[in-house]
Formats: structure tokens, sequence, C-alpha cells
């Protein structure tokens, strides 16, 4: 007879803690798509992004090279890369957020 050692409890409880995998969804600069593209792709796709905010996120991406347009649940953060990837806009690697 072989026996296996159980989990306690607390053990088994961390497992279940562990927290499902969050990404940053983020857009890099390019020299092909407008801003008002950028603009109107994010606020189409992005839930609850507004013209104002996705103005500015246009900006930083022109600015800096890159912005973090949304950040949450891997399987939603995989949806919305590929719907922006989708409509033109240059896409960074998911990154583990």
């Amino acid at each position: 007879m072989v026996v296996t050692p159980s989990r306690s409890p607390s053990e088994a409880s961390q497992g279940l803690r562990e927290r499902y995998p969050h990404v940053n969804v983020i857009v890099l600069d390019d020299d092909v798509n407008t801003f008002q593209h950028v603009v109107d792709v994010l606020v189409r796709h992005l839930p609850g992004m507004q013209p104002d905010r996705a103005w500015g996120l246009a900006h930083r991406i022109d600015g800096e090279g890159s912005a973090v347009v949304w950040s949450g649940p891997l399987e939603q953060g995989e949806l919305y890369h590929q719907l922006l990837a989708s409509e033109g806009l240059t896409m960074a690697p998911l990154g583990r957020g």
C-alpha cells in the first residue's frame, strides 16, 4: 500500500489564492498610424476609454515610444492586443503586469 502525504488545509488554500495572470497591453510608436487613428482604435476597442484619455495616450506613444493602454487579466488582454493589432497599431508583446 502506497500512502501519499496529504496537504494541510492552508497549503491547499494557497494554491487557490494564486492570482490570475495580469498583462499590460502596450502600443508602440510607428511612422504609419496617425494620432486620430490611434485614438479611434483605442476608443472603439478598449472598455471605458474616453477620447481625452486616448489622445493623452497617443501623445505618450509618440513622445516616449510606447504606452500601456490597458492592464488586466490575461485572456482579456489577449483579445484587446489582437483587436488593436488587427486595426494596424504596432504592438509590443504582451507583458506581465
